[in-house]
């Protein structure tokens, strides 16, 4: 008997992980999967470029739910799953993540009593003033298959009194996304060659979180960074909320006068730029893990990071960035740091062992 399973995913970082999981079940006969599209970021990259990249099709269900509220966002995408889930019915639904999308998704099943699968189950920043934080928590609580990326993901479910036979640690699907489209570019190409950019001698940058938007940490971050490419090149995909800020603030002519500045990229020059950067800096959660499985140095602007481990292994440093001597001395450590080598992650066939767990 084929199962139908139903992904709600809303974005990019989400479709991403989805693509090994999406292809790992498209070679299961005992599996169908049904894709809805949110619609919560909605990105103009999101083109059939975007998909074919990916190897993945179209969604089958687009809702076009974006902006407003956390509320209201996601009473839109409630109402809207419920429908979709009452047309297709499904036999689990799988989220993704801790979006107001793979909360939505979650709710919308267990209210019918369709079983919900998570994978990333189990991170915690134990910061609840973090959306991100209460949707995961929430996802986790009503989730029958709980797919873990780590030992301490895992222990966290168990801290917290989950039943120890709804917890599958798969390892990081991250890992399975790295290996497979890292493995599809050159540093002798692509976006590299077009911003004149050699292998492990140049600094990638991501900033997005609207928390980094404070105009103090902002403010930090920026003389950081001029200070730094006087040494060594830096390139940064500048996401459109965070170039306003720097218009409105009349900064945006000073730092495209020392850092590469480019508009947001597609995912195959993003993993380029990762595979050979020299250091990563970012206040992004994925791009921490991306940094590592290319074995890149990695500082991450933030206050807590949920991926504690590469903390402690050197790879990763954790700088709140409210001081620009602070992130710059973190530079150069990071530069000249030797992290010691883990394996926390699974061994890169995290998809293979979800679809089989759900085939069973």
């Amino acid at each position: 008997m084929t199962k139908t399973v139903l992904t709600v995913l809303g974005a990019r970082p989400q479709f991403i992980k989805a693509s090994v999981i999406s292809a790992a079940i498209s070679q299961t006969p005992q599996l169908n999967e049904v894709v809805v599209h949110t619609g919560q970021h909605f990105d103009t990259n999101m083109s059939d470029i975007f998909f074919r990249d990916l190897g993945m099709e179209k969604p089958a269900h687009s809702l076009n739910i974006h902006g407003g509220s956390h509320g209201d966002m996601t009473g839109r995408m409630l109402v809207a799953l419920e429908r979709t889930m009452q047309q297709v019915r499904p036999d689990l639904v799988m989220v993704y993540g801790d979006t107001n999308s793979t909360l939505a998704g979650a709710l919308a099943a267990v209210k019918q009593h369709i079983p919900v699968a998570h994978v990333e189950a189990g991170l915690r920043s134990f910061n609840l003033r973090m959306p991100e934080e209460v949707n995961r928590i929430l996802t986790d609580r009503v989730s029958r298959w709980l797919f873990t990326p780590t030992e301490a993901a895992t222990a966290h479910l168990l801290s917290e009194g989950t039943n120890s036979a709804n917890i599958f640690e798969v390892g990081d699907v991250m890992l399975d996304v790295a290996l497979h489209h890292g493995s599809r570019v050159d540093d002798q190409n692509g976006l590299m060659q077009k911003l004149g950019l050699k292998a492990r001698s140049f600094i990638l940058t991501t900033i997005h979180r609207a928390e980094t938007d404070d105009p103090q940490r902002l403010a930090a971050i920026l003389r950081a960074l001029t200070a730094a490419s006087k040494d060594i090149p830096i390139v940064w995909p500048l996401h459109p909320r965070t170039r306003n800020l720097l218009d409105q603030a009349g900064l945006l002519s000073t730092v495209a006068g020392t850092v590469k500045l480019t508009d947001p990229i597609g995912y195959i020059d993003m993993v380029q730029l990762e595979k050979y950067a020299r250091l990563i800096i970012t206040d992004s959660g994925g791009v921490q893990k991306e940094a590592f499985f290319h074995r890149v140095p990695c500082i991450t602007l933030r206050d807590e990071t949920e991926w504690v481990e590469l903390v402690e292994a050197g790879w990763n440093h954790l700088i709140p960035p409210a001081s620009a001597h602070e992130i710059t001395t973190a530079i150069a450590r990071a530069l000249s740091s030797t992290p010691r080598e883990i394996q926390p992650y699974g061994s890169g066939n995290a998809a293979q062992r979800i679809v089989e767990t759900l085939s069973a």
